[in-house]
């Protein structure tokens, strides 16, 4: 939807950031553990530390490509709980965001 293409660039250039950020550390989980047993503890508790960040980048990864989805088949903007309209200015401070202002503020 042309309506939302400034939204749309956005999103794909915070997607293709994430991705970089999540290979970087996938590149790092991918690292040998060192032969001496105190460096493997505490290498072993920074990769416990980086798959967290990993599975949060994840979880963005996936709620920004559901939102394209959303603008390339014309639902985006609209309401997952009520079928009202999103406001335009919702959607530019929290561009995945599926329901209205109304909606998300009941819980």
């Amino acid at each position: 939807m042309a309506e939302y293409s400034d939204i749309a660039e956005q999103l794909r250039t915070r997607l293709d950031s994430l991705l970089e950020r999540a290979e970087v550390i996938e590149d790092d989980l991918r690292h040998p553990l060192d032969d001496d047993w105190s460096e493997q503890a505490i290498d072993l508790a920074d990769d416990e530390a980086l798959e967290g960040v990993d599975d949060v980048l994840r979880a963005e990864i996936q709620q920004i490509r559901l939102a394209l989805l959303r603008i390339e088949n014309g639902t985006y903007g609209t309401c997952a709980k009520c079928g009202n309209a999103i406001g335009r200015k919702r959607l530019e401070a929290r561009p995945i965001a599926t329901r209205c202002i109304e909606c998300a503020s009941e819980g």
